[in-house]
């Protein structure tokens, strides 16, 4: 089925997706933007226009695992065509959209079209280029993520001021430029043979779904549905002939511990760009579009070092890319929890830039030695169970740190070098942060023994 392409054509690939990463990435975080428009011209209540951005959410998760699965089978090229198309078709339905439910089918149009970008970050640069050159491709793809976070929110508040919220819609369309690169660069592929596991496959859909739910709503009656959906999901791939996941990828205890201790890592890729707007916001006392400029420099900034990380990959190996990340990571959440409610928006502007350079490494490190850990068949869906969980997990601890905001953000701070004041509870979760990337990251290095590594996935 791979075929792979020369080196200049795979670099044309990756730097191609990158694009189209840019563009996802924007188009999950403008919509946050946009909610408080939505909610006052449709005459919404806060849950109802929630699910423009929740419906997004679940379907992004499902599509992951399931483009990854399919990428095990049919050519990615064509997989890829079939997601730009469906994106753009969403796209354009919300651009046109006369009421509030054409926007949430317009987004979950979007979004069943748009997760296939997440597999493809993965899968491209384990098919189609060399080991030792794959942390540069992760670099620039994880690169495209960062760039993509960092103008999301400024671009959607201008445009949202200076024209509507629909032609948010239409910046989305610029995906489609991408669509004829990838059609010219990725090389031609079969289908192997086989079949599908439909109802493994929806089982699986349906438990997502309803996990995310039941986070996202704090309910339990939904999260005792969870399980027994998912306890028929474990049935059904035990007990079919070719399931949708086979149950032996998980024998495999090199990608099992990297699953679970990336997934770990990566849960503060989502929970900090959670937290700190929060923070600027009711602690710092910052408008929507001053936190922006807060948050932005760090955002681009990461987004120019993810290239040198991904170099950084190549020469010196995934470990010491962590230690890099656990160092940048460390400092800036210690010194967040002490200085939180005391330091001015230019001090928490320069800690973010090594926030989000730790966050942008941890990514590129996690998934380079999670995808050497995958052969043949398992790459696609063992790839996407990896971003699948990564984003459950995230969404875990964005509910729980809702939580613990949700008793007051002034109470006591667990740091006893706590210089702030009115931001206690923000000090406490950033101090948690720090033990949270200092435990996890002592135990991949304890789970993951090299001496020095040869290239990126050497870990």
């Amino acid at each position: 089925m791979e075929s792979s392409p020369n080196s200049s054509h795979s670099f044309k690939i990756i730097w191609t997706l990158a694009f189209a990463m840019v563009i996802s990435v924007m188009n999950s975080t403008m919509f946050n933007v946009a909610l408080p428009v939505l909610r006052q011209e449709f005459g919404l209540t806060s849950s109802e226009v929630s699910w423009v951005v929740t419906a997004y959410i679940i379907v992004y998760a499902v599509g992951s695992v399931t483009y990854g699965k399919l990428a095990d089978r049919f050519p990615l090229k064509n997989l890829i065509t079939a997601g730009l198309v469906l994106f753009a078709a969403g796209s354009l339905l919300g651009l046109f959209s006369t009421s509030y439910w054409m926007i949430i089918a317009g987004r979950i149009l979007q979004s069943m079209g748009a997760s296939v970008i997440p597999a493809s970050s993965m899968l491209i640069p384990m098919r189609y280029i060399p080991g030792e050159k794959r942390g540069r491709a992760l670099g620039i793809t994880s690169a495209g993520m960062a760039l993509g976070t960092a103008i999301g929110p400024i671009i959607a508040g201008f445009i949202i001021g200076l024209v509507s919220w629909r032609f948010l819609f239409l910046i989305s369309l610029l995906v489609l430029v991408s669509l004829p690169l990838f059609r010219r660069h990725l090389p031609e592929e079969s289908s192997q043979p086989g079949r599908t596991d439909l109802a493994g496959g929806l089982l699986l859909a349906a438990g997502i779904a309803l996990l995310l739910l039941s986070i996202t709503q704090r309910s339990w009656a939904l999260f005792g549905l969870t399980l027994a959906v998912f306890a028929l999901f474990y049935l059904r791939i035990h007990r079919t002939a070719d399931p949708f996941v086979s149950p032996g990828i998980f024998r495999n205890a090199k990608y099992t511990a990297g699953l679970i201790i990336g997934c770990m890592i990566l849960t503060l890729n989502l929970c900090v760009p959670y937290l700190v707007p929060q923070m600027l916001s009711s602690v710092n006392g910052l408008s929507s579009m001053e936190t922006g400029v807060v948050m932005f420099p760090g955002a681009l900034l990461a987004a120019l070092l993810g290239l040198v990380g991904g170099r950084i990959a190549d020469s010196k190996g995934n470990r010491f890319l962590a230690a890099c990340a656990l160092l940048l990571q460390a400092a800036s959440y210690l010194l967040l929890s002490t200085f939180t409610g005391a330091a001015s928006p230019l001090f928490i502007a320069v800690l973010l830039i090594l926030t989000n350079t730790g966050l942008t490494f941890a990514q590129i490190g996690m998934a380079g030695t999670v995808s050497r850990t995958l052969t043949g068949r398992q790459t696609g869906v063992g790839m996407g169970i990896y971003m699948m969980a990564s984003f459950i997990t995230g969404a875990v601890g964005t509910t729980l740190i809702g939580a613990v905001l949700d008793g007051g953000s002034s109470a006591s701070s667990l740091n006893p070098m706590y210089q702030g004041q009115g931001g206690g509870a923000f000090s406490s979760v950033f101090l948690i942060f720090a033990a949270w990337i200092i435990g996890f990251v002592a135990l991949y290095f304890a789970v993951f023994r090299r001496g020095r590594e040869q290239a990126v996935g050497a870990g």
